[in-house]
């Protein structure tokens, strides 16, 4: 992709999400989805390869339906309360729509059959952006209207995400689809705790991002788009393998990881609003994540090929790479000790 190209799409990402995340206006929020929006789909056909294609088309028109849903929440919503601030949606159709328009802006269960296929004919890197960097300004409109939103449409949402995202990981055998459906699961997990503790849903994403990004820079490291190229990416660097395979067991919630802390949160704050029957429907229903977590992991590091590849190991990657997943790794692994001070700041 041309330089020049590249710099204009990701000066317009950066500014897309800006405008939304900092805007009161229902207008200027749009306009900075609809700006994220235009500024991946480049990105997303960048291969020129018709499944790349074909994805950025779903891209578009899939987030071309939820823009215009969020306009006409808002109009609705201004014609019948004079309002045009964030924090001021009110009407119940208002409401529906919102959480349909970001329902599909994210990818929640009912609204995710374009995520999975979108991520699956873009680039490893393209892929990474739409899990973390897209989601961010939707979130935040959740964030700003979690007040007005309907509890039970959300949490049941919520818990279908989490059942989706964690059965249809099961047989997958493409790393980024497995990684899209991990999306879907633990978008469940941020959207069921929204209303009772929007700080939570923010922590909880913050931590996913990090994770998911240690996930992405890894796999590109290693060139692995299918679980047949893991297995043998295990004798080029096994030390890089080592630590994605930690991650992963971050990503899926394990206890002395950095992935427990959100999980922790959500569960202990369910049983706070005594919904402890939601608290373990959720916690059982991410044993299904688990399962395909400790596959990947399992390819990953443990299995090994007939015929190893005869070459010289990797046990250090190149410094403009490795700095940075050194840091995210660190961070996806080793942040639990360090709850009480992230408790503390949220």
């Amino acid at each position: 992709m041309n330089p020049h190209a590249k710099l204009i799409t990701s000066l317009s990402l950066l500014l897309g999400t800006t405008i939304t995340i900092s805007s009161n206006h229902w207008a200027m929020a749009w306009t900075g989805l609809e700006i994220n929006t235009l500024a991946i789909i480049p990105l997303i056909s960048k291969s020129h390869h018709p499944r790349a294609i074909e994805a950025a088309i779903k891209y578009f028109l899939v987030q071309a339906a939820a823009s215009a849903l969020v306009l006409f929440s808002s109009m609705t919503n201004a014609w019948y309360t004079g309002q045009w601030d964030l924090t001021q949606l009110v009407h119940p159709t208002s409401c529906l729509l919102l959480t349909a328009a970001i329902g599909m802006k994210l990818g929640l269960v009912p609204f995710h059959f374009w995520f999975p296929e979108v991520l699956q004919g873009s680039s490893l890197t393209t892929a990474l952006l739409l899990s973390t960097v897209m989601k961010f300004p939707p979130i935040t409109i959740l964030f700003m209207t979690s007040h007005s939103l309907n509890p039970t449409l959300l949490t049941s949402m919520a818990l279908a995400s989490a059942a989706l995202g964690g059965w249809m990981g099961l047989n997958q055998t493409q790393v980024r689809k497995i990684l899209a459906f991990s999306s879907i699961s633990h978008l469940g997990w941020m959207v069921i705790i929204i209303i009772y503790n929007p700080k939570l849903t923010l922590l909880t994403f913050y931590l996913y991002s990090l994770m998911t990004t240690t996930v992405f820079l890894t796999l590109n490291t290693i060139k692995a788009v299918k679980l047949s190229t893991m297995m043998t990416s295990w004798t080029k660097t096994p030390m890089l393998n080592a630590t994605l395979m930690l991650t992963l067991l971050s990503l899926a919630g394990l206890p002395p990881l950095t992935g427990f802390l959100p999980k922790w949160l959500i569960i202990q704050e369910l049983t706070k609003q005594e919904m402890t029957t939601t608290a373990t429907i959720i916690a059982m229903l991410s044993l299904l994540g688990l399962f395909f977590y400790l596959r990947l992991a399992y390819y990953s590091t443990i299995t090994l090929p007939p015929n190893s590849t005869n070459h010289m190991k990797q046990w250090h990657i190149n410094k403009s790479t490795g700095t940075p997943i050194a840091v995210v790794t660190s961070l996806s692994i080793l942040l639990l000790p360090l709850s009480p001070m992230i408790l503390s700041v949220i």
